[in-house]
């Protein structure tokens, strides 16, 4: 049994010494020579918002083609509802969402509410998109002349709103686009308290969080989720390679269904 647990100790010595001698080696081979490009896993640099920002407002992407994306890459909806359209101002906007909730309020309600919609106006940085859901509020209008002189000052990208707006001809006037589901003369003074500002808001059937990517154009407003974004991009960039290779058969055959055979539909 000592003999037996002497050769025990004695394997184990040996192993441990090799052990560490291996390691040695192996340091010194990298220290020389550096790793070898197996060992490396290739780094993909993330997209900045600014860059993201960039390839949306590309005329290749249109709403149509981002909204085919999101759903792709997420399974869900991006799109929002088919009313929701720009009131003012022809043109794309893109940016990221700054998002505020109203909800009716009693006429015999006399607490005070912290008036976040506009609040998220004076904070939001240039080049944002200002997402307001109105809630039971959609003959309610929830931007007029004033704020989108605001909005407008402040350099920011455009208005969504999921009820209504009001002082049109004005807000035409200014350049502020806007985009919302109806037209009305209606205040929400008085109908509507701010309730929640900087928080998820389900916008006229979609999901959108702040810093999400909003995009809007002639044909409406589509929500990118801001961890989707880069999945987006990719299916954009394959959706317009397919689609500049079968405009030529198109033309040439004169038939859509042609080009289908050969590229599939995306």
């Amino acid at each position: 049994m000592e003999v037996r647990a002497k050769l025990s100790r004695t394997w184990g010595i040996s192993l441990i010494a090799c052990v560490a001698m291996l390691f040695t080696f192996i340091n010194k081979s990298v220290a020389q020579h550096g790793p070898s490009s197996e060992d490396v896993m290739p780094i993909q640099a993330k997209m900045s918002s600014e860059d993201i920002i960039a390839t949306l407002r590309m005329p290749a992407n249109s709403t149509g083609n981002i909204a085919d994306a999101v759903e792709a890459a997420t399974g869900t909806r991006g799109w929002m509802f088919a009313d929701m359209k720009s009131i003012t101002v022809e043109g794309k906007i893109v940016g990221q969402a700054w998002t505020a909730l109203l909800r009716p309020v009693l006429k015999n309600d006399t607490k005070e509410y912290p008036n976040y919609a506009l609040q998220i106006l004076d904070e939001a940085p240039a080049g944002s998109v200002l997402v307001y859901v109105l809630e039971e509020g959609l003959e309610i209008s929830g931007i007029g002349n004033l704020m989108a002189t605001t909005a407008n000052a402040r350099g920011l990208e455009g208005t969504v709103i999921d009820g209504a707006a009001r002082d049109v001809t004005e807000i035409r006037r200014i350049g502020h686009p806007v985009f919302a589901r109806r037209i009305s003369p209606a205040t929400s003074v008085g109908r509507l308290v701010s309730v929640a500002k900087q928080t998820p808001v389900m916008c006229a059937g979609v999901m959108v969080h702040p810093g999400d990517y909003i995009v809007g154009d002639g044909d409406g407003v589509v929500a990118v989720p801001a961890q989707a974004a880069e999945e987006v991009i990719r299916l954009l960039a394959d959706y317009d390679d397919k689609e500049s290779k079968m405009v030529p058969i198109i033309l040439k055959e004169k038939s859509l269904l042609k080009a289908l055979e050969i590229y599939g539909r995306y």
